[in-house]
């Protein structure tokens, strides 16, 4: 299992970017037969959910148990959670509440454990009261999981300046 975590914030522009990376690395993934695993969401999981199709790679989507339905906090989460399980050959039902991030940290850290490789879109910045993206990048790490890094020359998040580059070249 590859699973794909990263920022929510990006940037149209560094989203189109990051779909064509992630393209290309889950290509190699999809020849040996593996399986692709993102949280449902807008942004990341959708590219990485894109990203997948194309590249010939199964996909599991992880929604959140809301009973019959999924249980989604975000306005214009439908949409990303339908083009999700348009794009999965496999949905996963986990109870979490999408709007605490505490849960969606938990939930990460567990799926994470079953997963052989994770793919971090990540500018190298510490985790905060709202991103823990640098937290699923060392969680991974400290079980032995290979973690690799896509941040590209340009890329940008919604909510602010990027980090130096000193910052991004976390490998």
């Amino acid at each position: 299992m590859i699973a794909v975590v990263g920022h929510r914030d990006l940037t149209e522009w560094t989203l189109g970017r990051i779909e064509e990376e992630l393209r290309t690395r889950l290509a190699r993934f999809a020849e040996a037969g593996s399986t692709g695993l993102v949280r449902v969401g807008q942004g990341l999981p959708v590219a990485a959910g894109r990203a997948a199709r194309k590249a010939g790679l199964a996909l599991m989507t992880v929604l959140p148990d809301g009973g019959r339905l999924p249980a989604l906090s975000r306005p214009g989460g439908a949409r990303a959670a339908g083009e999700l399980l348009l794009l999965s050959q496999r949905v996963r039902w986990e109870e979490y509440d999408p709007a605490d991030r505490d849960a969606c940290v938990r939930l990460d850290e567990r799926l994470l454990r079953g997963c052989a490789r994770v793919l971090a879109v990540w500018d190298g910045s510490p985790s905060d009261g709202r991103d823990a993206t640098a937290h699923l990048v060392a969680f991974a790490r400290s079980l032995g999981i290979e973690v690799e890094v896509l941040w590209p020359d340009g890329a940008e998040r919604t909510a602010g300046a990027t980090p130096s580059a000193a910052a991004r070249a976390v490998p």
